[in-house]
């Protein structure tokens, strides 16, 4: 009996001090949470209704030329761009809205909106935007995905600003 209890004793602290671990680390990471990288920062903004804000566009741009080259690349990004091409849904698995942003007159971005997520942008040709979303490499340049929001709730998410509108 005597065993018993100590063997009860030391799991339950051991089950403690687990939970004490995971809550220190949790508020460390989230204390010192690199925004400037991921574009958080127009959540932010979004919250108190000022309007989404943008990376800095030169280091960006760089970053996505750099990106090019390297089929390993993946970054969230927020942006401001003109849509140059509007394209045919992908209805293969889940739903995709899809359409070509530039930019810069060297950049053009693919972007994948999930339909079935989050509303479909009301965009043509010429429309200024903002988004936020997650970069991935492809052979032609890239593609921007992830501009909604997440359905599981454990990822911020994106958005895309249009027409005076958020659609995450």
């Amino acid at each position: 009996m005597r065993f018993n209890n100590r063997f009860m004793m030391n799991k339950f602290g051991r089950i403690v001090a687990g939970l004490i671990i995971a809550g220190a680390v949790g508020g460390y990471n989230y204390l010192t949470k690199d925004n400037s990288s991921t574009g958080n920062q127009g959540d932010s903004k979004i919250a108190s209704g000022k309007g989404p804000t943008v990376d800095n566009q030169n280091q960006l741009h760089d970053k996505i030329r750099k990106a090019k080259e390297d089929y390993h690349s993946r970054f969230w990004m927020s942006t401001e761009a003109t849509v140059v091409k509007t394209l045919k849904d992908d209805t293969k698995g889940s739903q995709h809205q899809k359409f070509l942003i530039e930019l810069a007159p060297d950049i053009t971005l693919l972007v994948a909106h999930n339909i079935d997520l989050s509303p479909r942008v009301p965009v043509a040709k010429g429309d200024k935007i903002k988004i936020k979303g997650r970069y991935e490499w492809n052979n032609r340049g890239g593609v921007l995905h992830w501009t909604h929001h997440d359905p599981k709730g454990k990822k911020e998410g994106g958005w895309i600003f249009a027409d005076g509108r958020y659609y995450k």
